[in-house]
């Protein structure tokens, strides 16, 4: 697994969001404002990969992608009993 820096991965999320969005024929001023957040956010976001989370929640939820979010910190399959001791003590 290559371990990416946090901008990269901003970046290469807003280039995703940005990509759905000209696939469904959205300008970036129809999905902000479908979706509540300022078309400066919007625009910030494609440019820099800098947004709020609540406001990327609300892009995902016009786009369809808010199920992607529910893979965000879930617990992993014990590998051991030991990991479960371990879990109960943290």
């Amino acid at each position: 697994v290559q371990l990416k820096y946090p901008q990269e991965i901003a970046m290469e999320t807003a280039e995703r969001e940005k990509k759905k969005r000209k696939r469904r024929g959205l300008t970036q001023k129809e999905l902000a404002e479908r979706c509540g957040v300022s078309l400066a956010s919007l625009k910030r976001f494609e440019q820099t990969g800098e947004i709020s989370f609540v406001s990327l929640i609300k892009i995902a939820a016009v786009l369809d992608e808010t199920h992607n979010f529910d893979k965000l910190f879930t617990a992993e399959e014990y590998l051991s009993i030991q990991e479960v001791i371990d879990e109960r003590n943290y």
